[in-house]
């Protein structure tokens, strides 16, 4: 069999990898000459797929920005970017754009398959007319199914192999030949009715983490304000057997899913007239989180008797999540660009991440970008960094609650404030 794979990023690549360690031979196409060079080359632009990882399977491999090879593929995946606007509104351009490159080469007895999250109604209102514009009709002459990808960089216990697959096909037909592709390469598949449910189900489970974290991000800021230490909290809390579920707070929202896809939701059930409240001031919380993170830094140079402006503040972790360098949507980009805004020196260190051209800036070494630093935040706690250690030897705002036992043992009992006692007066009776 032959698998056709418009878009090689971070979704398409392990797809490609996977089904060419599986013994299917793959058309991956890219519109990113780069990334086609970089990939007949053997080398991997993405952390979960090692070069060497690709390069056992390159021969199977076919990378190219010609479109009309995908016209010899026996089923195609489309896993485009489905971005939001300047007006945190849907682009469907990438999208809209992959559908008509495979409408251009569509051949019958052809599986499509979309994978790239998206509000529901879009594989049959919008991705199907294109395809159908060939003349060919789904479900009769080709077989066109939506299964959300669930990728989760850096996660080395969920792969590819092991996360269900969800499939809705256009008809029965299609999930049937939907779920004989993606069995070759997953564990475990879940069939669902439509489309409609699948792309539902994605929104829903992306939803759920949106929520929670802003919920957990709203009390901290809540509990910082009474003094409280919300990680304890969160401890005692998940100490329940039942009925609770653990979040904890950061910096923000981060990533190709979390900060971008519900607003596909709140977007489209604008459209029917009604207006999803939780999703929205979702969105509102984690946004603005980066800002709040900010404030904590103020007052921890306030402390110190230091502004903002001229202070010399390193960033730990710029990437949105540990052990990667992915950094979209990453709440540290907010956090940088408020802090340089304030006039503040900014020095940071990431490993996995080797400049941040947009604000001038490249990774330095760890101990060059404490040297000197009033202020140490740590955004993201990157593995095989003593970040307990810099909590004791530099002041330090710890977004992630990594140091919580430095901290705890660095400061000492709180003075508890004496209870006011108002003292009661006689109540005076009228004569």
């Amino acid at each position: 069999m032959t698998i056709g794979i418009v878009g090689l990023g971070y979704v398409g690549l392990p797809l490609a990898v996977a089904f060419a360690e599986a013994g299917q031979r793959v058309v991956g196409v890219d519109t990113n000459p780069g990334r086609v060079a970089q990939l007949r080359a053997g080398d991997s632009y993405i952390e979960d797929i090692p070069s060497e990882q690709l390069r056992a399977v390159s021969c199977r491999i076919e990378a190219t920005t010609r479109a009309a090879r995908l016209g010899l593929c026996d089923a195609i995946i489309i896993c485009v970017p489905t971005p939001l606007t300047a007006n945190r509104e849907p682009d469907l351009g990438p999208l809209l754009g992959a559908s008509q490159v495979v409408s251009d080469v569509l051949q019958a007895g052809q599986l499509v398959v979309l994978e790239s999250t998206t509000y529901p109604g879009t594989t049959r209102e919008r991705v199907l007319p294109i395809l159908e514009e060939t003349g060919l009709v789904a479900g009769r002459d080709f077989n066109l199914a939506f299964s959300p990808e669930r990728v989760d960089p850096g996660n080395e216990t969920h792969s590819l192999h092991n996360t269900p697959k969800i499939i809705g096909g256009l008809t029965q037909e299609c999930r049937d030949r939907a779920e004989a592709v993606y069995g070759l390469v997953c564990e475990q598949v879940v069939p669902v009715s439509t489309p409609e449910v699948a792309e539902m189900a994605k929104l829903l489970e992306n939803i759920f983490r949106s929520v929670n974290i802003a919920l957990v991000n709203e009390l901290a800021r809540l509990a910082d304000r009474m003094q409280i230490d919300l990680h304890e909290v969160i401890d005692a809390a998940a100490t329940k057997p039942f009925g609770f579920m653990r979040f904890d707070p950061g910096p923000g929202m981060g990533g190709h899913c979390l900060p971008v896809d519900p607003f596909y939701l709140s977007w489209k059930a604008r459209e029917l007239d009604f207006a999803t409240e939780f999703i929205e001031l979702a969105g509102k919380v984690n946004q603005t989180q980066p800002y709040f993170c900010v404030e904590q830094a103020e007052r921890a140079l306030n402390e110190q008797g230091k502004a903002v402006k001229g202070a010399k503040i390193a960033v730990l972790g710029v990437a949105y999540k540990p052990g990667v360098g992915d950094i979209r949507e990453s709440p540290s980009l907010k956090i940088i660009d408020r802090l340089q805004a304030l006039g503040a020196e900014v020095a940071y260190h990431d490993p996995y991440v080797p400049e941040l051209r947009s604000f001038g800036l490249r990774n330095t070494e760890l101990g060059e970008a404490l040297d000197g630093a009033d202020i140490a935040l740590i955004v993201t706690a990157h593995p095989g960094i003593d970040h307990n250690h810099i909590a004791a030897s530099l002041p330090t705002v710890d977004f992630r609650g990594v140091t919580r036992t430095t901290r705890a043992a660095a400061r000492p009992p709180a003075e508890l404030p004496v209870p006011r006692v108002e003292q009661i007066q006689p109540m005076e009776v009228a004569a």
